[in-house]
């Protein structure tokens, strides 16, 4: 009697569609407050808005995030504050995606993004560094760092004797 039970739950089962999801040939659509991969967002003329302050990692529960802050200089300038973030890593193993490191940036530079593809084949590749975490250069801005006139963060200029 008991497998006849067994056979009717199995039948019963194969007659329904199936819910798996054969990934990556099909996706499936994240809700618009998804937390995925993170990013380091710039300003549209190319500057760095990561003013290496650091509240990221502090407000980290799972210690993930490391920023090492620099001086910025007329000369090399990679964010508009008096400081840039040198060295930036998140490992993301250690990750929890919970969005306080979003919540406590002051210049809103690292964002939780919608990327859901990480996979990592060993240890050192699931520390993201800077270089991974950085968003693309909006067209026709210029790349870090740049030079400027002193006082003048909003812009880069090609030539220090050129005036404005």
């Amino acid at each position: 009697m008991n497998i006849l039970r067994g056979f009717a739950t199995t039948f019963k089962h194969v007659l329904e569609e199936p819910v798996t999801v054969q990934y990556p040939e099909q996706t499936i659509e994240f809700q618009e407050r998804y937390k995925g991969r993170h990013e380091l967002h710039r300003y549209d003329n190319g500057l760095e808005k990561c003013i290496g302050c650091a509240l990221c990692a502090a407000a980290c529960p799972a210690d993930a995030i490391w920023v090492e802050a620099a001086e910025n200089t007329d000369e090399e300038r990679y964010s508009p504050g008096e400081r840039y973030a040198k060295t930036y890593e998140i490992n993301m193993m250690r990750c929890i995606y919970c969005g306080y490191c979003e919540d406590a940036c002051p210049t809103e530079a690292i964002v939780l993004g919608h990327d859901h593809h990480l996979t990592f084949t060993n240890r050192r590749d699931s520390i993201f560094t800077k270089d991974t975490l950085l968003v693309e250069l909006p067209e026709g801005a210029q790349t870090t760092p740049q030079r400027v006139r002193p006082g003048v963060f909003n812009r880069a200029i090609p030539d220090m004797e050129d005036p404005l």
